[in-house]
């Protein structure tokens, strides 16, 4: 009878624990987070400087935690988000912006202009990733209103009302990137360095009312993600190309086009030493003919197939398909034209199969970041191209540490990707040489620092796009194929992930390059359907 007794308040005690952690069948579990608005994701690493936004959290997507004064679309349009209108002066000096009323960050306290100054003042001085040299000072007209006095036109200030985040001057301290406060639709729960990051639906939010209350963000290696996601822990999986091959019970695989793009980086100048004692240059491709035959040899269309498996597309600048992008920039791959070039410029063909000039040899070393399985392989494939062309490619797999001292005088396989345009600047301008990763081959052509020049201080966004795509291509000169050819671009990635099939994303912009989690954008639209 005891014995009975025993097993029976057992279960019961079995029961209720069951009952209050809700365990669930692995094959039910995906169905039973959306049914409590809870949703799981693994979609990449998480942000090793924290989420400050005034060092550059958010630029690469949504901030989560913060709002911006602006956003963009679906289609890339500008909208608003804090800001209810702003206006530019004639003269393009002054950006005015009117602000929501009644915004409250996270904790409670009113947003106000005082906010917004002192994000922008904070970010100025922290001297980041965030360029705000251009603005001269900033006024508050009203506790919902201020104006932005610039020392120039700049066409591209527009976006960095778009992408800093709003932080509160009263909550703001040297912890804030790990414990941040904010009006975005999130708010930040709890955050296990390296395992998880747990985010609640913000109270005080001002959009429109978000279904999921809750969020974890799950820091995983790729293998270990998927192994989740197939026994439906996770509702959104972002696997990389080379992951994503298979299908998942209960889930759907979608594909988003993207200007994440991979390309080789090929230092253009004559080898010589800067003054931080590196060296600069590369004798091999310092030749422009070099880079233009490489440029119509390369078969893109191949490495989409063979090491993408189609989920991509050729590329031909880092910009392709944006409204700044030139369709000028796109080469044919034609063998026949490529060696015309290197035979017109004197290189001769010797009997090893390469390619000679003056006593050098067309051969050099492509670095790539070790561990990075996909740029790997594209680093392969390309080596194996132009060696079949004539070009002795070896590779080499480095840690970013060491490519930091190799960037300069070898070929790198590196990415890049952004809304920004500004980006065409960082990787072009000659006073951007040899800064952290921009510019790295030291390029430089004094006619595209005058359109870098004119497109930056543009009026308006359509008068800058118009000297953006002449950076490009003018008919002449550019930084394209058809140009000086700095790069060899070669493909654009599709981002594949896995959603459950209950959960609804909506329409995605143009992915840009893989960091801050991009699809998140769009996250108070998501949905589940039944």
């Amino acid at each position: 009878m005891k014995y009975k007794l025993w097993l029976i308040v057992l279960l019961a005690i079995i029961l209720t624990a069951c009952n209050e952690k809700k365990l669930v069948d692995p094959e039910e579990q995906s169905q039973t987070v959306i049914e409590e608005n809870q949703l799981t994701l693994a979609i990449g690493g998480e942000p090793e400087s924290g989420f400050d936004p005034t060092t550059g959290w958010g630029r690469y997507g949504s901030p989560l935690f913060q709002s911006t004064l602006l956003s963009r679309d679906q289609s890339l349009n500008i909208t608003t988000d804090l800001a209810t209108d702003y206006e530019v002066s004639q003269d393009g000096l002054i950006w005015t912006i009117e602000l929501r009323d009644n915004v409250k960050f996270s904790d409670g306290e009113s947003l106000t202009a005082d906010d917004v100054i002192f994000t922008y003042e904070t970010a100025k001085k922290s001297q980041s990733i965030v360029d705000l040299t251009n603005v001269d000072q900033i006024e508050k007209l009203s506790n919902s209103e201020l104006a932005f006095y610039l020392k120039r036109p700049q066409s591209t200030f527009v976006t960095t009302l778009q992408t800093l985040g709003i932080v509160p001057q009263h909550a703001y301290d040297s912890g804030y990137s790990e414990n941040p406060i904010g009006s975005g639709p999130y708010q930040l729960v709890e955050w296990r360095k390296g395992e998880q990051l747990i985010v609640e639906k913000n109270p005080y939010y001002y959009g429109e009312d978000i279904v999921f209350d809750r969020l974890t963000f799950l820091f995983a290696a790729e293998d270990q993600a998927l192994a989740a996601a197939k026994t439906g822990q996770i509702d959104v999986l972002s696997l990389p190309i080379t992951f994503a091959t298979e299908e998942i019970d209960g889930m759907e695989r979608i594909s988003l086009k993207s200007v994440d793009n991979r390309g080789v980086m090929l230092p253009v100048t004559v080898p010589f030493t800067n003054e931080e004692g590196e060296p600069v240059g590369n004798k091999v491709t310092a030749d422009i003919a070099l880079r233009r035959a490489m440029n119509i040899a390369v078969d893109r269309e191949a490495i989409v197939e063979g090491v993408l498996n189609g989920e991509g597309t050729a590329a031909y600048s880092s910009v392709d398909g944006l409204p700044w992008g030139s369709d000028e920039a796109k080469v044919e791959h034609n063998l026949s034209e490529a060696e015309q070039i290197l035979k017109e410029a004197g290189w001769t063909k010797e009997e090893d199969g390469f390619y000679q000039k003056d006593g050098l040899k067309a051969a050099f070393t492509l670095y790539y970041p070790s561990g990075d399985q996909l740029r790997q392989s594209l680093s392969l494939v390309f080596a194996d191209q132009m060696k079949n062309f004539g070009v002795d490619v070896a590779t080499d797999g480095k840690s970013w540490a060491e490519l930091e001292n190799l960037m300069h005088a070898h070929p790198v396989m590196m990415g890049w990707g952004s809304h920004d345009p500004i980006e065409l600047y960082y990787l072009y301008g000659s006073n951007m040489q040899g800064i952290d990763y921009y510019n790295s081959n030291y390029y430089q052509n004094e006619t595209i620092d005058q359109y870098f020049d004119r497109a930056i201080h543009a009026l308006s966004e359509e008068d800058a796009n118009e000297y953006w795509r002449k950076v490009q291509w003018d008919g002449i000169t550019g930084v394209s194929a058809k140009g000086d050819a700095p790069w060899v671009w070669l493909v654009n990635l599709n981002h594949i992930y896995y959603i459950n099939e209950n959960l609804n994303i909506g329409e995605q912009k143009v992915q840009p390059h893989g960091h801050g989690w991009p699809i998140t954008d769009f996250i108070t639209e998501w949905s589940y359907e039944e």
